[in-house]
């Protein structure tokens, strides 16, 4: 199982699948990279470089107490990045992974990376402010924050339905087999409980508006209009927005999983972009 230490010490564990150009996703919050089940053999099988990882606290990486800001994110990036020497890189940042994604770029700069594709994204802001009035209240983090110390494993399964569903649906009836659905719910336990709050904490209250303007390498965003986890009026129009030239594709009536709710679909986007 291949790792890489990061400048803290952190060590992360990562797969690199194929040749070619190289694709490196950024996942979701709690999940690892078994997250991309989907999508990390299908463009390593069409000729890309297919790398993904888990983030620090997450799966089979360590789990130090602190180091889950963006700031410490994007340098364990930097590290992977630098540690395989890979160049012309498209990033996927997935949810906040999109976060992770934007903060590398304007921390790091773009000599690595040739592309960038937002998946369910929650830049740019997703906090209540008041400049930003139709944000989300605070207390919804307070609340997510209390069920993640409190019974994760309760959480996490009534999360399923909307996450792979949308708003309107119950834990029982996602729009992919229970099985799976179970399956990716329980990747998100093998996090840390504490790895799991603050990144919450980052992507809820990380202001990125002004460094989300700052992207230049070609940006292409995708995002479902159910989505629950990032609301698609938050995130998906005014990221499209803020980069310049960048191209929005909508998945309508999608919620946040699209991972695994529209692999198919998804795939073929990543790929079209990747070797465009």
């Amino acid at each position: 199982m291949p790792y890489t230490t990061t400048r803290d010490g952190t060590r992360l564990h990562y797969n690199d699948w194929g040749d070619g150009r190289p694709v490196v996703l950024l996942g979701t919050a709690m999940m690892d990279t078994r997250m991309w089940e989907f999508q990390a053999p299908f463009l390593a099988e069409h000729g890309l470089r297919c790398v993904s990882y888990d983030r620090r606290g997450c799966g089979s990486s360590d789990a130090p107490w602190n180091g889950y800001d963006y700031d410490s994110l994007a340098d364990d990036l930097a590290d992977l990045l630098d540690h395989l020497d890979l160049r012309d890189a498209v990033l996927v940042g997935y949810a906040v992974g999109g976060g992770e994604a934007v903060r590398y770029l304007t921390r790091h700069g773009d000599g690595r990376v040739g592309k960038l594709a937002l998946v369910a994204s929650t830049t740019p802001f997703l906090l209540r402010a008041e400049d930003n009035p139709d944000g989300l209240d605070m207390a919804l983090f307070e609340e997510m924050a209390q069920a993640i110390r409190t019974d994760r494993p309760q959480w996490l399964s009534q999360l399923s339905g909307p996450f792979f569903g949308g708003p309107e649906a119950g834990p029982s009836d996602p729009p992919i087999s229970p099985e799976l659905a179970d399956w990716l719910v329980r990747t998100s336990l093998d996090s840390s409980p504490r790895a799991g709050v603050e990144i919450y904490r980052t992507l809820f209250t990380t202001d990125q508006r002004a460094e989300t303007a700052k992207v230049t390498v070609p940006t292409l965003i995708i995002h479902g209009t159910a989505d629950l986890g990032a609301p698609y009026a938050l995130c998906a129009p005014r990221t499209h927005d803020l980069i310049k030239g960048s191209e929005l594709v909508t998945y309508e009536g999608a919620a946040h999983g699209l991972f695994a709710t529209h692999a198919d679909r998804l795939n073929q986007d990543l790929l079209a972009f990747a070797k465009s």
